[in-house]
């Protein structure tokens, strides 16, 4: 009789109640991110071609203005999605009756949600290679 009352009441535990975040199981390349406070620090007028590229990497477009002056064109979008699931089941021994045997129930939801980033940085480079102008616009929506 006891061995049936544990039985029964381990049982009817809750046997999970679980949230999901997989966040870190996600690439996180931040490190090489082009962000407003990097060019706001960084780029100054007067540094040199080669000062930009370690700073920033790679322009994305790289073409000349009317006086073929080069202009590089940094031009970022990043779309960041969050997902965030629920699941809870309750498995319970059903005793009695012939059928006896394990019952479960079980019931998930969730949500999610998307957004996105934009940044352009435009550098200007004079004659001697170096930094003449700059600006940047960003978004977020």
């Amino acid at each position: 009789m006891q061995r049936l009352a544990i039985a029964l009441s381990l049982g009817l535990t809750v046997v999970s109640c679980t949230t999901a975040y997989h966040a870190d199981q996600v690439s996180d390349s931040s490190a090489d991110r082009v962000t407003v406070g990097t060019v706001q620090k960084e780029i100054r007028i007067g540094m040199s071609a080669a000062d930009v590229a370690a700073v920033l990497g790679s322009p994305n477009i790289v073409t000349t203005d009317e006086n073929r002056h080069e202009v590089w064109i940094y031009d970022k979008i990043a779309t960041d999605v969050r997902y965030s699931t629920s699941s809870g089941g309750i498995a319970g021994l059903i005793v009695g009756g012939s059928g006896g045997g394990l019952g479960t129930a079980s019931k998930s939801s969730g949500a999610a949600s998307t957004s996105q980033r934009t940044l352009t940085v435009i550098i200007k480079f004079d004659e001697n290679a170096t930094v003449r102008d700059f600006s940047y616009r960003t978004s977020q929506f």
